[in-house]
């Protein structure tokens, strides 16, 4: 593995129901693999809570959240960190304007579903007309909405 820099405006950007995901750093080596993402979060109604297969981490830098893992909520502020574990339903709301955040999933699936996320599901449409295509791409993926079984690849 080498070293990779990343400067603060670069990264891919994917846009998902809850905010623009810029893809920082996906790493693998005989340890195992992580993906790392910088996520600015805008105001905006939350993504129904979800089922990953990977877990997550969320390091609040800037903003507030509310967090919702298992039927838990958690006021998160800037500082705070919430885990979103594999197989557990979470989503989060952005509480006031904006939120930004450092984000850690395990494994190297995230990246590959948000990028499909972003080219299969219209942006200008609310996600209730893009259910069909949001269907299809946690399908794919392995994520499932709460209340559902969580999909196998």
């Amino acid at each position: 593995m080498s070293t990779t820099y990343v400067r603060p405006d670069e990264g891919r950007h994917t846009p998902m129901v809850d905010g623009d995901h810029i893809a920082k750093a996906a790493v693998k080596d005989a340890q195992g693999a992580f993906e790392v993402f910088e996520v600015i979060a805008p105001a905006a109604p939350m993504s129904p809570p979800h089922v990953s297969p990977w877990s997550g981490v969320l390091y609040l830098l800037e903003g507030r959240i509310t967090a919702y893992v298992d039927g838990t909520s958690y006021d998160v502020e800037a500082g705070g960190l919430v885990v979103f574990p594999a197989g557990i339903p979470a989503t989060f709301e952005v509480v006031g304007d904006s939120a930004r955040a450092l984000a850690i999933t395990t494994g190297d699936g995230a990246g590959k579903f948000f990028a499909d996320f972003a080219a299969s599901v219209p942006a200008d449409l609310p996600a209730a007309d893009s259910m069909a295509a949001i269907l299809s791409v946690t399908e794919r993926h392995g994520v499932a909405l709460a209340g559902t079984q969580p999909l196998t690849n």
